[in-house]
């Protein structure tokens, strides 16, 4: 037996539950393991609420990222036994390998050596976040030195690992957060500005101290290279460069506002859904920029793609250039204030993470 988080009705926190339950033998490509942290996101919260892209098998487990120690390993398991340090990564639905538990059984191919020297706590905040961003910035595209990026939403986990990472290629990320805060933690990261675009919901035309957000992002290019003449596109009469590359969180209305301060041939990657509103494809008056969606699971996914991913991060951890950001650790006796937290508006930059043990 043991203490397993489960929900059996759609909801808020309130609707968690922590109880003892057996768990079973991992079967074949699988192993237990030891649950000793786990890195918390936005997608389980979703995912309790019933707003996630798949719909929870109710009495429903929950999470996909942790970091612990493997007890058992299944049939046709390669390369792990009993006793390795490991952190699981996002490879898997929650419905079939949930990780919010003392112990669960995961797939092997989801598992990921952790570094020496690398605690539990840790290990459970690195990969979801550095993967995420690898294959925005070296599959889907390769960002250059110099080229001008976008991140939304840069106070949460994905957008502080996405500033390390574009500080390491080169690259002049501004940063997007929604209230004010968390600016020099994020200069801090790699940000060469941030501009405070205002809440989340509606379609992100003013912000704090008026003008668009469209506007606010090409000042800020400005600042930040007051000798560049490339021009913005779209309607709006703002001046100042133009991005090269949006990494977008929030979705919802304000992609118009995120396209039309984007220089001609840009690319718009919408990974995230934080506004809760549809994304509608930006109508005339832009320039041509390329707009696509992304899910992690792309990369995870693909054997080869996590391969080089994994080699990539590994590369930026032994460097020193990528350091995870743990904001704050919740006991795992407080799962529901944990989720409370993750829909605040006062997080800080990082991200936050369930102590099991």
């Amino acid at each position: 037996m043991a203490r397993m988080i489960r929900f059996h009705e759609l909801g808020g926190p309130e609707v968690l539950r922590i109880e003892d339950l057996p768990v079973r033998a991992p079967g074949p490509g699988e192993v237990r393991l030891r649950v000793d942290a786990v890195g918390l996101n936005r997608a389980e919260v979703n995912f309790r609420r019933g707003t996630y892209l798949e719909d929870p098998r109710l009495p429903a487990g929950l999470g996909t990222e942790a970091a612990g120690e493997i007890l058992e390993v299944g049939p046709e398991v390669d390369g792990w036994a009993p006793g390795d340090a490991v952190s699981v990564i996002p490879a898997f639905s929650q419905n079939d390998h949930p990780v919010y538990a003392e112990e669960a059984v995961v797939p092997a191919a989801a598992l990921v050596r952790r570094p020496e020297g690398m605690d539990a706590i840790t290990g459970a905040a690195v990969w979801m976040p550095y993967v995420t961003v690898y294959g925005m910035v070296a599959e889907i595209l390769r960002v250059r030195p110099g080229d001008r990026v976008v991140v939304t939403a840069a106070a949460n986990s994905i957008g502080v690992a996405a500033l390390q990472v574009l500080r390491y290629l080169g690259a002049a990320p501004v940063a997007t957060v929604p209230a004010p805060g968390p600016e020099a933690a994020l200069r801090e990261a790699g940000a060469t500005e941030v501009v405070v675009a205002g809440p989340y919901e509606g379609d992100g035309r003013e912000v704090p101290g008026g003008g668009s957000l469209a506007d606010a992002l090409r000042a800020a290019f400005a600042r930040a290279d007051p000798g560049d003449p490339t021009p913005g596109c779209g309607s709006g009469s703002g001046t100042g460069p133009g991005a090269d590359l949006v990494l977008d969180a929030v979705g919802g209305p304000q992609v118009g506002q995120l396209v039309a301060a984007c220089a001609p041939g840009a690319s718009v990657i919408v990974h995230g859904g934080l506004s809760g509103l549809p994304t509608p494809l930006p109508g005339g008056g832009y320039a041509a920029v390329w707009l696509r969606r992304y899910r992690v699971f792309e990369i995870t996914g693909d054997p080869a793609a996590l391969r080089r991913a994994i080699a990539f991060v590994r590369s930026g951890l032994a460097a020193g250039v990528f350091a995870p950001v743990i904001d704050r650790v919740f006991d795992f006796d407080d799962v529901a204030a944990a989720h409370a937290y993750l829909d605040s508006p006062d997080r800080a930059p990082g991200k936050p993470v369930l102590r099991v043990r």
